[in-house]
């Protein structure tokens, strides 16, 4: 009986701290990050938008660059439960009186076409 306890105890230390077996019905989850982007979003921008309308069409930018405050960046990331992970980004420029005169990334939005590009 000691035998069988002590090798339980052996056992179930050494398999604590094995992250590779995969259990069946483990759930796994999506694991979605940052502001969620579709096209039809981006094409509710238009160029000459103030900051104020950009954020209330995108919603608050993951980034915005302290050393450069014309741009504003919207990142999103999503995990899937299988590990596939994606990512999809668009960056907005604003000119110097804070009104949208650019969009580039993953969305572009219909007013301002397939050829922006902006750095």
């Amino acid at each position: 009986m000691r035998f069988f306890a002590v090798t339980l105890v052996i056992i179930t230390l050494l398999s604590s701290g094995c992250s590779w077996i995969k259990f069946p019905g483990v759930h796994k989850i999506n694991v979605q990050q940052g502001n969620i982007l579709d096209q039809d979003m981006a094409n509710k921008l238009q160029p000459g938008m103030s900051k104020a309308q950009v954020q209330f069409v995108l919603g608050t930018p993951i980034v915005t660059d302290t050393f450069n405050t014309h741009r504003w960046d919207y990142v999103f990331r999503n995990t899937s439960a299988t590990g596939v992970k994606t990512e999809q980004g668009i960056t907005v420029y604003f000119d110097n009186k804070g009104l949208m005169k650019d969009v580039v990334g993953d969305y572009i939005p219909n007013s301002i076409g397939k050829t922006s590009s902006t750095e």
